[in-house]
């Protein structure tokens, strides 16, 4: 008995020595609730949305300063004509137009009727669905409270038309994100563990006095999972296309060269784990909870970024997996050149070089 009550002080003495373990035992649990507490949400906070005013009278002022007075739209942009509105969508930030008729405000003293038009970003079903409802909902209460002393009532009458994702078809979201996943899994994970089972094994050390020179060792470890990972996004793209009708509107070349470099960062994240891991098991709960978490949660894939808290939106803009959405349904649905997403392009560059550099200097500290 006393051996057993030991042995289990022993195992309590190396959990509670290893800091790793220690913050996967209680860091990572609450790092999800407060994730998913916070970030899986239906709700629309702060959306970008701009504005097409044919009328510019005084009932479309009054309009407009309802909505941007509520705390789920924000008014950045005041466009002239239509023509503007891809150019406008194709940038990226605006998620919605509001399109007022001509003479909105005759008509809905004339005929009692006024039209308005809510162009939505639907490369995001979902938060487009949203957005829709809550501009019906701020109308239907701005309409409610012209009829209040009025014998024939008034009637605002929204329509809704969803550019790049007509039919609402959830594919459309889930393609790109499903993309970026398992670009993630096959090389930040897999280098990651592979890396560290050579330093687990001990034979690291074998292949580091050999003739191969330790950045050789290293590459020669990371181009398999370059190949792979470069073989699944092409059956992705593939499948996307083929099987579910996906469109590609922008170049494939483009496409192809923004997913290479997606790849290099998740793998350059994969050798960066591979330094602070000394075991295959570590290195793939790192992988796992500390980059497929903020990949589904805090990327954009699945709930909108806006809406979440002001430090998960500044946490999110680390995350690569972010950029290279923005990118790929940029691309792929709203077939956008360079001159559209070079932000985008140049952060996840500068993440990459960023991760290389870091990786290279903690193998050197090492080696020394």
């Amino acid at each position: 008995m006393k051996r057993f009550i030991g042995f289990i002080k022993k195992e309590f003495y190396h959990i509670f020595r290893d800091r790793r373990s220690l913050f996967i035992l209680f860091g990572m649990p609450i790092a999800q609730i407060l994730l998913f507490g916070f970030a899986i949400t239906n709700e629309i906070n702060n959306v970008d949305i701009a504005i097409l005013d044919h009328s510019k009278d005084a009932v479309t002022e009054e309009i407009i300063h309802k909505i941007s007075a509520s705390k789920y739209f924000s008014i950045t942009k005041h466009i002239e004509k239509e023509s503007d509105v891809e150019g406008v969508f194709k940038q990226g930030k605006v998620k919605a137009i509001l399109n007022f008729e001509k003479d909105f405000s005759k008509n809905l003293i004339k005929d009692h009727k006024g039209t308005i038009q809510i162009i939505t970003d639907a490369t995001d079903p979902n938060t487009a669905n949203t957005i829709a409802n809550f501009v019906n909902a701020i109308l239907q209460k701005y309409q409610k409270s012209l009829n209040e002393d009025v014998v024939i009532a008034y009637q605002i009458e929204p329509r809704s038309r969803m550019v790049y994702n007509p039919e609402l078809k959830s594919v459309y979201m889930f393609v790109p994100g499903v993309m970026t996943i398992i670009l993630m899994l096959v090389s930040a994970m897999m280098t990651s563990i592979s890396i560290t089972r050579e330093k687990e094994l001990g034979t690291m050390e074998i292949l580091l006095v050999s003739p191969l020179k330790p950045i050789q060792v290293i590459v020669g470890k990371v181009f398999p999972y370059i190949f792979l990972s470069i073989i699944n996004a092409v059956v992705i793209v593939v499948l996307s296309i083929f099987i579910f009708k996906m469109p590609v509107q922008g170049s494939l070349f483009l496409l192809a060269m923004e997913s290479i470099l997606f790849i290099v960062s998740a793998l350059a994240l994969g050798i960066l784990i591979s330094t602070v891991s000394a075991t295959q098991q570590t290195a793939m709960m790192i992988s796992l909870m500390g980059l497929m978490l903020p990949v589904i949660l805090l990327s954009g894939f699945i709930f909108p970024i806006s809406s979440m808290p002001v430090p998960l939106q500044m946490i999110s803009n680390i995350i690569p997996a972010k950029w290279f959405i923005i990118i790929i349904k940029g691309i792929m649905l709203k077939g956008v050149g360079l001159e559209f997403i070079w932000k985008e392009t140049l952060i996840l560059l500068g993440m990459t070089v960023f991760f290389i550099a870091l990786s290279v200097r903690k193998y050197k500290i090492r080696l020394e």
